[in-house]
């Protein structure tokens, strides 16, 4: 977005950083300091609308005047949250877990600016082709899963993976960016404004 919006993403993540670049949008990052713990009890859905809504509201607060976006990318399979894994081995054990199987990311979107706040949850199904031991192991060592969340990327390497996909691609890159447009919609933005000030 140009000069007629201050635009702040709350993100340290290069993915999202490069998605909103290639919109020619203009921003400025600031990295929020959030627990990302899950709470006893939490689905998927629920901590990434908490954890979204509340990297939005800190960075705010840092920003007064600028519309913030913030997100979270959580995967689901199985009825089990994987979230980053903390070593090359909890990767192995997740990409065991998605393999031949369907699984759900879901992205928390929060827009805000000063108290005002518009937020939704993108959800997009994944399927990935049956995976040997062979491979999965390699994968793996390529560290490219290393800090993504389910242990995959799936602009990268890990496109060889996913067999079928229902819903939006973006989404599990980590930016859901048709949502993310309709929210600055939300905030005065128009479609239209979002193509002329890029």
């Amino acid at each position: 977005m140009g000069g007629s919006v201050n635009l702040v993403l709350a993100s340290g993540s290069p993915r999202r950083r490069e998605l909103l670049h290639s919109l020619g949008w203009s921003f400025r990052i600031d990295v929020p300091d959030i627990c990302e713990d899950l709470l006893p009890g939490e689905g998927p859905e629920e901590a990434a609308r908490r954890l979204s809504r509340a990297k939005a509201a800190e960075a705010a607060a840092r920003n007064p005047g600028a519309l913030v976006v913030a997100a979270d990318t959580l995967v689901a399979a199985g009825g089990v949250i994987l979230g980053k894994p903390s070593c090359r081995e909890e990767s192995l054990r997740m990409l065991r877990m998605l393999s031949g199987a369907v699984h759900s990311v879901f992205t928390g979107v929060a827009l805000r600016r000063g108290e005002e706040e518009r937020f939704a949850v993108e959800e997009t199904r994944v399927e990935f082709r049956p995976l040997s031991e062979e491979s999965m192991k390699l994968y793996v060592e390529s560290g490219e899963g290393d800090d993504k969340a389910g242990a995959y990327a799936i602009q990268g390497r890990g496109a060889l993976l996913v067999s079928s996909l229902h819903g939006d691609y973006f989404n599990v890159v980590g930016l859901p960016l048709c949502r993310l447009s309709r929210l600055l919609e939300e905030f005065g933005c128009s479609l239209a404004d979002q193509w002329r000030n890029s």
